[in-house]
């Protein structure tokens, strides 16, 4: 099945064992292999049993994955990197919500620390006040 994911670039294998789940359902697996080829011979069998197990076994995979991944500090900077980088793409005015959303995954506290340090630094100003206010790169 990891040699079939890796033909089709599926490679979260790479990262979570996909013979340890298989492992963990073995009991699924055989129910799914034997309802599976009930009927072979005769050319009657349905497939979708292993099918539905094979996603089973790809969705854990990728969920475990993901989840490994939320588990994973993320370097310091990165996101203040990350909140300075979409400032720097704007070439007019711009306001926290357009931060937001080319930042997914930072908050708006962080967002707002880093216009308060570029703001500090003057290389940004402030148009406005509220959560409506809009922002500018100074020399714009």
């Amino acid at each position: 099945m990891l040699l079939h994911c890796y033909h089709m670039e599926i490679e979260v294998g790479r990262y979570i064992s996909i013979g340890r789940l298989i492992e963990q359902n073995k009991e699924r697996y055989y129910e799914t292999l034997k309802l599976s080829s009930e009927g072979w011979h005769e050319g009657k069998h349905n497939p979708w049993h292993y099918i539905n197990f094979v996603c089973f076994i790809l969705k854990s995979a990728f969920r475990e994955f993901e989840e490994s991944l939320g588990r994973r500090p993320q370097p310091r900077g990165e996101k203040t990197a990350m909140v300075q980088d979409a400032i720097k793409s704007f070439s007019g005015e711009f306001s926290v919500a357009d931060i937001l959303q080319r930042c997914p995954g930072v908050g708006i506290d962080m967002i707002r620390r880093v216009l308060k340090d570029l703001q500090a630094q003057g290389v940004i100003e402030c148009l406005g006040r509220g959560r409506n206010a809009k922002w500018n790169k100074t020399g714009n």
